[in-house]
């Protein structure tokens, strides 16, 4: 349906959908449902002709004759109604994601009033849950009414043929049906068009909910939110009661109705047949063509009651979205419109949706590559006008140019592609640094090259995201396949920094030594003395393994390790026992405090039970497991001897040895001239631990490493796995730091003719703040059009020009000279400051 595609989806109505783009299968499912009818008719002959001919004349031959075209009708139908609901699936899921991806096409296109109008969850029930039931009636829109009312014509037809009284009374019952069935429907539209409206406000109070979830644990109102949200469950709850009792009304009178039939046929065709005016052949096909007259009604009663909540969930669905795109997504037959950075407003106003005027008169204009510093008290309209100026606010009176361009005539991608816009509060997408970095790029596509990795990294070292970013790619675990190409050049850097910095580091950095006992590592690291590659033998699960128990009785460690975790547990129960369970009282011992209580419990145990009592299985393993997490630079409750360092050192390579004749893919052993697999990028680099040193020194080995990999050239590969980092969700595994400088290369990296920035620096710590002032200063000064929202006013100095904003208005604009010696507004905003 070609004209279909050209009407917004929002107008379309859902029968448009049964055809578009269903049509082959539509088609195919009429030519499976014509060979279905015939299967269902002809085994209601076959069992006539069986009582009759075969069984009534006694002629075996005739009996399997009739029996197997029978079981070939009976299976073949069962393979036809297969085949059906198989061709009906694929056209609903079809439809479904047609749906969903025009729907939200749509949506993403919507103006930002809707959204606050909106909460996402209700948008997010109605694109996800909502659609589901209208495309299911459109996947049976043609076979289930075309097949079940075939069937029902073809069966009443076979009836009347047997006999045409018998078949005109039983068939009575069905326009009875047809007459109170549609009224019950109707009571269970209404109570469905209610359920649909609250489930998607329920929907959008629980989304809103668990997104400020901080607030709710912050201020401990849990009580607030649940009779938030009491009201709604009662409301829900009342509206889906009467709408399952409509529903099952339509089902229980269907059933009454259809129950009629098979009393009619044993009452009217018992007597005919008693009184020989029909065939006991005829009334065994009669009955069994009556009990299966209730299959295809059912089926066409259950169609009415899906295809009346298809109907009300879409018209529902299709309302809640239709709203008008204030400006068009893309320019129709060009490409976006390469500007210049010239920018003008003449007589802005902007009303919010209650009317209420946040914006007022807005005038002035502003060169290619001047910059303009907003500043006023909070409220007086700053935000505001950045978001008109950037085309996410429709304005309520007066115009905005952009180059020369009316912005009420541009298309999304036209502002997109001249104009970049950093708001006090970015928000990062789920997936990669690099993906958030460069999503500003990737929705230009063709309109812009794509940034080299050259670029990207000069973007990082404008914004301060570099040594983040690098960081991330050294803390990231080493995979020996996804990282294969770099393994050699590691290898060589470790061998330049141990030789030429090794004894400069020796304090800071604990190498890993065949010989020497690690301070810094668990004693179930120091036994295995590498890394484990199959699950049981990894460190937190040594104590679990009987092999390694099995080990360990052989080296007469196990009974030692039990009574330092013995040990270890009552230190720490009598140490900290008393004190909040809180993770900064448990840092020097290897309980956490989520353990104390069940080491509690063992320990009185224990001490209930004669010396000579060994603990039990459960109690050894979990002492061993807490002595094997002891690490003797970290956990001051207990000192290892240097006689039992010793013992371990002596089982570290007598476990090597029966490793690598019993198990000799369960560890890869730490090698000077191997990589270390699933080890951290650093670890790798320095063949070591990094115990706890001074900022000042750690900083300095960090850049003696950066130095060798630039020698080295791998600094940009360990850059570009630092890029694959995941931000998490809402950018969570990254600081507030993090998160506005990414926000801020993200824009820069696609080098916007004009530049808004809404307190873009405001979650940035003096030093970021400053270094992102001196890049506009030097590096874009000249070259792109800025519009800073500013509240320090320490940094609007070097501004062209600064407007001082109040109730809405620019009541004063000039450069700083000027205005301070104006002695106006910002002379009087600076003192308040």
């Amino acid at each position: 349906m070609p004209h279909a595609r050209r009407i917004p989806v929002v107008k379309r109505s859902l029968g448009s959908w049964i055809l578009d783009g269903n049509l082959p299968w539509q088609g195919l499912l009429l030519a499976v449902i014509g060979l279905f009818i015939a299967t269902r008719v002809l085994p209601l002959e076959m069992q006539k002709r069986i009582v009759n001919e075969a069984i009534g004349r006694r002629e075996v031959d005739l009996l399997l004759v009739y029996c197997g075209t029978y079981l070939a009708a009976v299976v073949l139908a069962s393979a036809c109604k297969y085949g059906i609901q198989v061709i009906e699936t694929l056209i609903a899921q079809r439809t479904l994601a047609r749906m969903r991806r025009a729907l939200l096409e749509h949506a993403l296109r919507l103006p930002l009033s809707f959204f606050r109008e909106n909460p996402p969850g209700s948008v997010v029930n109605a694109v996800v849950n909502e659609l589901a039931v209208p495309s299911n009636f459109v996947g049976a829109a043609v076979s289930t009414p075309l097949s079940n009312l075939l069937t029902l014509l073809a069966f009443a037809g076979y009836l009347l043929w047997l006999n045409p009284l018998l078949a005109v009374i039983s068939l009575a019952t069905y326009p009875l049906a047809m007459i109170v069935l549609p009224l019950l429907q109707r009571g269970a539209n209404r109570a469905n068009q209610k359920r649909v409206d609250l489930s998607r406000t329920f929907a959008g109070r629980i989304a809103e909910a668990f997104t400020g979830i901080h607030e709710i644990h912050g201020h401990a109102a849990f009580g607030v939110e649940q009779k938030r949200f009491e009201d709604l469950i009662e409301r829900l709850r009342k509206v889906r009661i009467v709408w399952g009792l409509f529903r099952y009304g339509v089902k229980s009178a269907n059933n009454f109705f259809t129950s009629l039939g098979p009393f009619v046929v044993f009452l009217l065709g018992g007597w005919l047949t008693i009184r020989g005016q029909l065939e006991l052949g005829a009334l065994v096909a009669f009955l069994s063509a009556q009990e299966k007259l209730y299959d295809p009604w059912k089926e066409l009663i259950e169609f009415y009651q899906v295809y009346q909540d298809g109907k009300v969930t879409y018209r529902r669905t299709m309302e809640f979205f239709d709203v008008e795109a204030p400006v068009a997504a893309a320019p129709p037959d060009r490409p976006p419109l390469q500007l210049d950075g010239r920018l003008e407003v003449r007589h802005l106003d902007f009303l919010t949706e209650t009317g209420l005027r946040l914006l007022q008169d807005i005038r002035l204009s502003l060169r290619p590559g001047e910059h303009l510093a907003l500043v006023g008290f909070s409220g007086s309209g700053k935000s505001t006008l950045a978001l008109c100026l950037a085309q996410l606010h429709a304005v309520a009176e007066g115009r905005i140019f952009l180059g020369g361009h009316d912005i009420a005539r541009l298309s999304k991608r036209d502002i997109a592609a001249n104009l970049g816009l950093v708001s006090q509060h970015p928000f990062l997408f789920e997936g990669t640094l690099r993906d958030n970095l460069l999503y500003a790029c990737e929705a230009l596509e063709a309109a812009a090259p794509r940034p080299s990795l050259d670029d990207v990294i000069a973007v990082l070292h404008q914004t301060g995201l570099f040594a983040d970013v690098l960081q991330f790619g050294l803390n990231t675990p080493l995979d020996p396949r996804r990282h294969a190409a770099i393994g050699p050049g590691l290898i060589r850097v470790r061998r330049k920094f141990q030789e030429k910095y090794g004894a400069r580091f020796a304090e800071v950095v604990e190498f890993f030594d065949a010989s020497a006992y690690l301070e810094h590592s668990s004693i179930a690291e120091n036994l295995l003395f590498g890394t484990a590659q199959r699950p049981e033998f990894e460190p937190a699960r040594l104590a679990a393994n009987d092999w390694m128990l099995d080990f360990l009785n052989r080296e007469g460690l196990l009974h030692r390790l039990v009574n330092i975790g013995i040990r270890l547990a009552r230190q720490t129960v009598d140490i900290l026992g008393n004190l909040p369970a809180e993770r900064v009282f448990f840092a020097q011992s290897p309980m956490s405090p989520e353990e104390l209580p069940r080491f509690r419990r063992t320990l009185e145990r224990l001490r209930r039970r004669s010396p000579e009592e060994p603990p039990s299985r459960e109690e050894t393993l979990a002492l061993l497991e807490l002595a094997l997490r002891f690490t003797p630079g970290v956990h001051k409750t207990l000192e290892l001897g240097e006689e039992l360092r010793g013992r371990l050192l002596t089982a570290r390579a007598n476990l090597r040895r029966a490793l690598a004749a019993e198990q000799p893919q369960a560890v890869a052993f730490h090698d000077a001239e191997a990589v270390l697999p699933f080890q951290p990028i650093l670890k790798n680099i320095l063949f070591g631990n990094t115990p706890p040193a001074p900022p000042k020194v750690q900083e300095e080995m960090l850049q003696t490493v950066i130095q060798l990999l630039i020698e080295k050239d791998l600094l940009e590969a360990i850059v570009g796995i630092g890029l694959e980092a995941n931000v998490g969700s809402h950018g969570e595994k990254l600081s507030g730091g993090q998160q506005q400088k990414l926000a801020i290369a993200r824009v820069l990296l696609k080098s916007p003719r004009i530049l808004i920035l809404d307190e873009a620096t405001s979650a940035l710590d003096n030093r970021s703040q400053a270094r992102i002032q001196n890049l506009l200063e030097t590096r874009w000064k000249g070259r792109c059009t800025v519009v800073a929202v500013v509240h320090r006013l320490d940094i609007v100095r070097h501004y062209d020009r600064i407007a001082v904003m109040k109730a809405g208005k620019i009541v004063e604009i000039g450069s700083w000279q000027e205005l301070m010696e104006r002695k106006g507004a910002l002379y009087e905003l600076a003192g308040k400051r």
